[in-house]
């Protein structure tokens, strides 16, 4: 089974280009050093409506605004001791700095 880092983040919508542009980077440099997968993932239809079930859904838990989108990111490892490995890389190489 493999081991997954995720993360729910608000975004303003105006700001999304230049957030795509760092999350290229994040998914180069983390794969660089052993992440098996990156994905970011923009909201679109963050409203579902599925009969009769009540749904939590990301805008109304993170208490987006108006003029804010969701993204949901996450990595995937082969292990948690993989993770921290490619995790210890990430963090000490010098490219991290442009963040």
């Amino acid at each position: 089974m493999s081991y997954v880092d995720g993360f729910v983040i608000v975004v303003k919508k105006k700001n999304l280009s230049a957030y795509k542009k760092m999350a290229l980077e994040g998914a180069r440099l983390w794969k660089k050093h052993g992440a098996l997968e990156y994905f970011e993932c923009v909201g679109d239809d963050m409203h579902p409506n599925i009969g009769p079930y009540k749904i939590e859904n990301f805008p109304h838990m993170t208490k987006a605004k108006s003029d804010e989108t969701v993204i949901f990111s996450f990595i995937i490892y082969k292990s948690r001791a993989h993770r921290d490995a490619v995790n210890k890389k990430v963090m000490s190489d010098p490219s991290m700095n442009a963040f």
